[in-house]
Formats: structure tokens, sequence, C-alpha cells
């Protein structure tokens, strides 16, 4: 039809003349050999670079064999470069004594560059939860400021290329989560940085997780008091119980210790002692870390003591 602009794009002189080797040749001609003084991380990288086991395999195999698959960089103004994939091999590197990483260089847009950096990470075998949920939101924003730049095909720029599908469900989709998951994971991200360990210790699970991010840095870092004083976490419904406490204006120090002091299920019953209240009877010229061997002590002596007066009134 006349004056219809076609959505066929032609393919240019290159993609028609090129032959298979000519591409991996111009693809070779972006992988070279950078001094790793000169690569900066991505930033806010998501995922912790550990120097365990894997790290010490990795490390080897590199002293034996080189870096196998380039790392991903993209160039900055200042003639530095930014990792988006690599940041393992870059660390294997240094342990290995070594000054470049081999990379190759692409030009990314940040976003281009965020979805990147997560895509690459989430091969790992082992992801923390606290991994997930910042990458997972990172990647949602990336997303999401793409969705508000139509492509230039895009033949309607008012109607968004996502409106029919909401980015977490487009995510879940990609990385076989549901959309329930996905914003539970983003959650997490609300929560005090102790928190979020107990959540990767798995001390604390998902859904009371979720609970307690609703509550404000203040609440949070009581409820962590809590679990230090009393050595166990929240089940679902207390967690559950705070957040409408706190959301009604309720929810003071308090509260929280007299629901953390409730037994749980199959909760084994233990013994609290408020710091406070066993301070004040301990003399001052005791230290802190001896605190346990004091009370210990005065315990026995107070057993001993009842002891010989039981024997005493049975005479």
């Amino acid at each position: 039809m006349a004056g219809r602009k076609s959505d066929f794009v032609l393919p240019t002189l290159d993609d028609l003349f090129s032959t298979q080797e000519q591409r991996e040749e111009a693809k070779l001609a972006r992988i070279r050999d950078i001094p790793i003084e000169l690569i900066d991380s991505f930033p806010d990288h998501p995922f912790k670079v550990r120097d365990d086991e894997d790290m010490t395999q990795l490390v080897e195999s590199i002293k034996e064999r080189g870096v196998i698959t380039p790392a991903t960089v993209r160039p900055k103004d200042d003639g530095r470069y930014e990792l988006v994939s690599g940041h393992r091999r870059k660390r294997a590197c240094e342990l290995a004594g070594m000054d470049t990483l081999r990379c190759e260089v692409v030009e990314l847009t940040r976003d281009e560059a965020t979805i990147l950096m997560v895509e690459s990470n989430f091969q790992r075998s082992q992801i923390l939860p606290s991994e997930k949920a910042f990458a997972y939101k990172m990647r949602l924003d990336a997303m999401s400021r793409q969705a508000g730049r139509p492509k230039k095909e895009n033949l309607t720029p008012v109607e968004s290329d996502f409106q029919k599908a909401r980015t977490n469900e487009v995510l879940g989709a990609e990385v076989g989560e549901s959309r329930e998951q996905i914003r539970r994971y983003v959650r997490l991200t609300n929560l005090v940085p102790e928190l979020l360990q107990f959540v990767d210790e798995g001390r604390i699970k998902m859904r009371p997780a979720v609970e307690l991010s609703y509550l404000d840095e203040d609440c949070q870092r009581d409820v962590v008091d809590e679990i230090d004083m009393t050595d166990s976490t929240p089940s679902h419904d207390q967690t559950i119980r705070m957040r409408k406490f706190f959301e009604e204006g309720k929810l003071s120090t308090e509260v929280i210790q007299a629901i953390m002091e409730e037994e749980k299920p199959n909760q084994r019953e233990k013994i609290v002692l408020r710091g406070e209240r066993v301070r004040q009877l301990i003399p001052k010229s005791v230290p802190l870390n001896q605190t346990e061997d004091y009370v210990c002590k005065a315990l026995e002596h107070y057993a001993s003591f009842l002891r010989r007066r039981a024997e005493r009134d049975s005479r």
C-alpha cells in the first residue's frame, strides 16, 4: 500500500557479503587483554564474589589454561572500563598474580549492561536470596525504563512495548519464578542488612522476611535485638501481627518483645536473661566477656547454698 511505512528492514551490504569467518574476526577484534587496574566493578553489583573452594579451583584453572571465556566490559568516557560480566574471573586473575584480564569490549547502554549483568550471573549454581533480591530489582528497574522508551519500529509509540505484560511477569517467565515470587524477592531489598543475612543463612524464611520488610528501620533493628537476645526468629504469624501493629502505629519495642517471647510451636523452651537486669547485679569490675562465667559460678554457689540449707533443715 502506497505511503505505508514497511516494518521490513533490508540487510546491509556488510550483512550480505560478509562471511561467518569475517564476522568471527570482527568479534575477535573486540577481544583484548586489558590491565586489571583499568577495570571497574559494575556499580552496586549484587552478586558476592567469594574466596571459597570454587574460587580456588578457578584460580588453578586460569593458571593452567588462562581465561577461556572472556569477560565482558563496556568502555567508559574516562578511558577506563566497566565490568559487566566476569567479576569472579577478574578476582581469580588477581589471586593468580595476573595483571590483565581477557575481555570482550562491547558498547552497551546502562540498562542493556544491567540486563546482561544479571543474566550472566544467573548461570551460577548457588545464588543467595539477597543476591536474587537486588538483581531482580536492578533488572526490573532497567526493564521499566526500557518500556518507557518505545522501540524505533514501534508504530504506535504512545503504547509501551510492555503494556500487555507487566515487567515482573516478563522477568518471571525468563527466570522461572512466579510474578508473586519476584515481588517477594524485591521486598527483601527493604530489610536491614542483619535481617537480610538471617534470610541468606536460612534462619528466617521468605514469607516472615517479607512481612518484616514493611517495618521501618528502627522496628527492624528492635527485631534484630530480640533475635540476638532470645536466639530465636519470629514465625510467619508473629511477623504478620508485627506488621499489623506497625501499620496501626502501635508497634513499640515492648510490643516486639512481648510477641517474640511467645512460645512458638515445636520451639524448645529457652531461658532468656534480660541484659540490663542481669548487668546491674554484676560488679562493674567484671568484664563483659566474662559475664557468662560469672553468672554460672554465681548459680553454682547459690545451688550449693540451697543444698546445704536443705540438708540442715532435714536434721
